[in-house]
């Protein structure tokens, strides 16, 4: 790792300003303006946000993208498509590892159950959500009555304007933003590279500097069985950033922690991100044996393997941070420094009871952590939970014959009337899923489960019924239904006595855990609410000292950032802001071209026809973290002229802060996309689409 100089920078950057350089994932409904122009000379403009906004996509698998073309075509990465490729796969077709074009509109790919989204309006809605939340009420009341208001905006708001509706919590809770997404679900797949490409050096050039990745993805968005027509688009830039020239990313960036106390800081340091390390580390050597047995197994694991790899070193990345007594203290001095400022104003000492709301809030939720996290965890790499495809399907099914009797406001968030189409499209997907990998990820799951409670905890011990974790795994995917989409929809639309006499094993296993998960989620929701109104108090006074221009942390909703694209030094050396051709086949040339730094063979066959000077990746330093993977990066003119991939290693410390001496935004230059494109694939109807902006 090379965090510890970059640390240390970040901790005197931190002390001398809340605010500074290129700083922010901004709001739309909030822009640099000011900045910018005062910095760049350059206005940022409502025509020029509203163009660059509705050209901007947020895949719901996670990450970003950007219309290219006025008939829906898409560009992400290859990282982001990843999951499609995957589950359109087969043993006979391995899309994910040896890529795809599709020729004409015909041999275009529909994916299974992607759903993408484009940002239409903001609206500010916090009064109203404050004001339906007394400020009598706390921890779990508070916390039903929050939700009660939240759910009744957004479908009061998606049957008015048929658009998907979410209020978003920024600041912590300081404020609520209602987003309204136009929604679509027909996506097809027009072109990907081969794997090793688009990932080329794999895991050890993850998160380094110089690359070489042809890192992208084109997809087309239909509606009503047609291309979407749009005039907002990303016009190409075939000559792409320069070094030195200001950009733009337009992403959904999916996370940052920069607006926690020190009391939460030292959460995720103490408990929740080493636990999550342990998940992702144990997982990762699983699925790696797993992987090594057979070519099959790998192209079913590989999305997995590469995300839970990626994740890791995110998390150690952080936790490093978090780890560092010279950051963690400025963390602290910074907090230190806020307190005394508002003990020093009128009225301001009114908003130092927070703090330590928050902080015994923390504690309430650290006394829950293990068994939260393994009983009712979200699903997905992070979890630490029951990780299986089959076990998720059956406690969506038990929960949604529970949750849809009920008022609409009384439910479980993702169970709301304004989050029904996007639920029944992941529940009722057709995607493949495979039993011998389930009993796998269960079994590891299982045995993890019981690792952490004890194998006398009564939780446990029913849920093992007398087996072995791998034995009782095996049994419990083999007699299971739940992968069957007839017998989803079956239960779905019987409810909740459906879904009882059914007496499949796996849903039997989810009520098992069902009550005491739901106990430690509102424990958990409560807390959470106290931490939240203490957070808006927080926030108040905050403003109130450092004025409103300010940026919230991400919520995988859409995000504005800048900065010029800018090398940098590192140990002395000096590090060129782009890369080129010549140099990925050097990189080949001094690894012997061996796995992962092997080139692919049409890439050795045509490298006589290739510019070799074209510029291939390059970085900046944008703000950035993750999901904003797939962002484009724009030009003033408004012009697509790379695309978001990666950080480097210094980057890992965005969750908590951001800093432009080392830490570096990695993106695949425009002009190095168009010169593959047009030499080493041979594809001229989409050069020519991207190029003209429409398909011929």
């Amino acid at each position: 790792m090379k965090l510890r100089p970059l640390l240390i920078t970040l901790a005197v950057l931190f002390a001398g300003s809340a605010l500074r350089a290129d700083e922010g994932m901004w709001l739309y409904s909030a822009p640099p303006r000011a900045q910018i122009k005062a910095k760049y000379g350059f206005d940022l403009t409502d025509a020029w946000l509203d163009h660059v906004r509705l050209s901007s996509v947020r895949f719901n698998s996670g990450g970003s993208a950007s219309f290219v073309s006025g008939d829906g075509l898409v560009i992400t990465n290859h990282h982001v498509g990843a999951d499609s490729l995957q589950k359109m796969g087969s043993k006979d077709k391995n899309y994910l590892r040896d890529g795809f074009y599709a020729k004409t509109a015909a041999d275009e790919i529909k994916c299974n159950d992607l759903e993408v989204n484009v940002l239409q309006s903001i609206e500010d809605v916090t009064a109203r959500i404050n004001a339906a939340v007394p400020a009598a009420l706390t921890g779990s009341d508070a916390a039903l009555a929050r939700r009660k208001i939240i759910a009744e905006v957004e479908k009061e708001s998606r049957e008015k304007t048929g658009l998907r509706s979410d209020v978003v919590t920024l600041y912590q809770g300081g404020a609520f933003h209602l987003y309204r997404f136009k929604r679509y679900t027909d996506i097809r797949l027009v072109f990907a590279p081969e794997a090793q490409a688009a990932f080329y050096g794999g895991d050890p050039d993850n998160f380094e500097f110089p690359r070489y990745n042809l890192d992208i993805c084109f997809f087309r968005v239909y509606e009503n069985n047609q291309p979407i027509k749009s005039a907002n688009f990303l016009k190409w830039s075939a000559n792409g950033a320069k070094d030195g020239e200001l950009t733009f990313v337009s992403g959904h960036p999916g996370r940052t922690s920069r607006l926690l106390t020190t009391p939460e800081l030292a959460y995720l340091r103490d408990n929740q991100f080493p636990d999550q390390l342990a998940s992702l580390k144990r997982r990762e050597v699983l699925l790696s044996s797993w992987s090594g047995r057979s070519q099959e197994n790998a192209r079913r694991a590989r999305e997995d393997l590469f995300s839970l790899q990626n994740s890791r070193k995110v998390r150690d990345g952080g936790l490093a941070a978090l780890q560092d007594p010279v950051f963690f203290g400025t963390k602290v001095a910074s907090e230190k420094a806020l307190k005394q400022k508002l003990a020093d104003m009128p009225g301001g000492a009114g908003a130092l009871p927070a703090f330590d709301r928050i902080a015994a809030a923390q504690q309430v939720i650290a006394g829950i952590a293990n068994r939260q996290r393994l009983l009712e965890g979200t699903a997905g790499l992070n979890a630490t939970g029951f990780v299986a495809e089959s076990f998720s399907i059956a406690r969506r099914l038990l929960r949604a014959g529970d949750e849809r009797p009920k008022p609409n406001g009384e439910r479980l968030a993702e169970y709301s009337d304004a989050r029904r189409e996007s639920f029944e499209l992941s529940l009722f997907s057709d995607k493949p899923i495979y039993a011998d990998y389930e009993i796998i990820t269960l079994a590891d799951s299982l045995t993890y489960l019981a690792a952490n409670l004890g194998a006398n905890d009564r939780t446990v011990a029913a849920i093992l019924a007398g087996k072995s974790p791998r034995a009782r795994a095996a049994e419990l995917i083999t007699d299971t239904q739940v992968r069957d989409v007839a017998f989803r929809k079956k239960l779905y639309e019987g409810g909740a006595a459906a879904v009882a006499a059914a007496k499949d094993p796996l849903i039997e296993v989810a009520r098992i855990i069902d009550t005491e998960a739901r106990t430690v989620r509102k424990t958990l929701e409560a807390q959470t609410e106290i931490k939240q109104q203490a957070q808006a108090t927080i926030g108040k006074a905050r403003f109130a000292i450092e004025g409103t221009n300010t940026y919230p942390d991400a919520t995988f909703t859409l995000r504005l950032s800048y900065g010029p694209v800018a090398g940098y030094e590192e140990n002395g050396v000096k590090v060129p802001a782009m890369t080129t051709f010549a140099g990925l086949y050097a990189r080949s040339a001094e690894q012997d071209n061996q796995p992962p730094f092997d080139l692919p063979p049409r890439w050795i066959a045509k490298k006589s026809a290739l510019d070799l000077s074209v510029p291939y990746n390059f970085v900046s330093t944008a703000d950035i973290i993750g999901g904003n993977s797939g962002s484009p990066i724009i030009n003033k003119a408004g012009e697509f002229v790379g695309i978001i991939f990666d950080g480097n290693i210094q980057s890992l410390v965005g969750d908590f802060g951001y800093e432009d001496v080392q830490a570096r935004a990695l993106s695949v230059h425009s002009a190095g996309i168009l010169e593959a494109l047009k030499t080493i694939y041979e594809v001229p109807a989409l050069v020519s689409e991207l190029v003209q902006g429409k398909r011929s």
